[in-house]
């Protein structure tokens, strides 16, 4: 069983691995981290001359955060055009009738499918996270808190964008089922910053409203802690883009955990029930 499970892991991994879609991504991936690396080393020649060292650990920590948003939405956008089509494609050109022969079961070849798309967005999303920080580390020296904990949130959004968009792919044509993915993230971004605004001006129907939309996609909520967890106290309290008001809690995370799962359980009892 697992033997087949692994095989298919491996196909999808090398297919994404062979599509321009994902070369495309490695390009634009390692061109914006040496645009970053420049801007970094730019932007650090001018502070050293004239601001004091509080100021420039301050505006450091922007950067990162900036830097890995960039990743962050990426990522985001990879899983989708990546995965939007591994299902619903090969259903409307009938290519699933071959993989899905005995004794491969229906479940087997969509989890072997999650796990490639999972492992080529993991290992993206770790070279260009990694990448970022290194940058910082290598030019100015600043190393930001929680790296462990905050890269895995990362990798979490990835693999739940992953889960949603093959359980639409089992039901739906791989165009509604790209235009539903980012109708849902959009209403995901714009409820996450609806949350942040209602907090600071404490408004608790405003702070529900953004409550409700990260329990529809927790993708943005995730983000919120990544960036929560990865700057230094003072920049959480200081107004700006990537500070947080309102913080996720480790509930959102767990919940995002059983999110992806549950929606990876149902695309594969999905694809089962479905007419080939």
């Amino acid at each position: 069983m697992m033997n087949a499970v692994l095989t298919i892991t491996w196909l999808t991994f090398h297919e994404a691995r062979r599509r321009r879609m994902a070369l495309a991504a490695m390009v634009i991936g390692a061109l914006f981290v040496a645009l970053f690396g420049i801007g970094v080393w730019l932007i650090a020649r001018e502070m050293e001359r004239s601001a004091p060292l509080a100021i420039q650990n301050q505006a450091y920590s922007f950067l990162l955060i900036a830097g890995l948003y960039v990743v962050h939405f990426l990522t985001v956008m990879l899983a989708i055009f990546a995965s939007v089509d591994t299902v619903a494609g090969e259903i409307s050109t009938h290519t699933i009738q071959a993989l899905v022969t005995r004794p491969i079961r229906r479940w087997q070849a969509l989890l072997g499918k999650w796990l490639g798309f999972a492992l080529m967005l993991t290992v993206y999303l770790g070279l260009l996270s990694l990448g970022v920080v290194a940058v910082m580390w290598l030019i100015v020296g600043y190393w930001p808190p929680n790296v462990a904990a905050g890269l895995p949130l990362l990798a979490l959004e990835a693999l739940t964008l992953l889960s949603l968009s093959l359980l639409g792919g089992t039901r739906l044509s791989t165009l509604t089922n790209g235009v539903a993915l980012f109708m849902l993230y959009g209403v995901a971004f714009i409820g996450s910053w609806v949350e942040q605004i209602g907090a600071l001006l404490q408004s608790s129907d405003a702070v529900r409203i953004g409550i409700i939309t990260s329990l529809i996609l927790p993708v943005e909520a995730l983000w919120r802690r990544v960036a929560y967890l990865m700057q230094p106290p003072l920049a959480n309290n200081l107004p700006g883009p990537f500070s947080t008001s309102s913080v996720p809690s480790e509930a959102m995370v767990v919940y995002a955990v059983v999110y992806a799962a549950i929606a990876l359980l149902l695309a594969m009892r999905s694809f089962g029930q479905r007419d080939l």
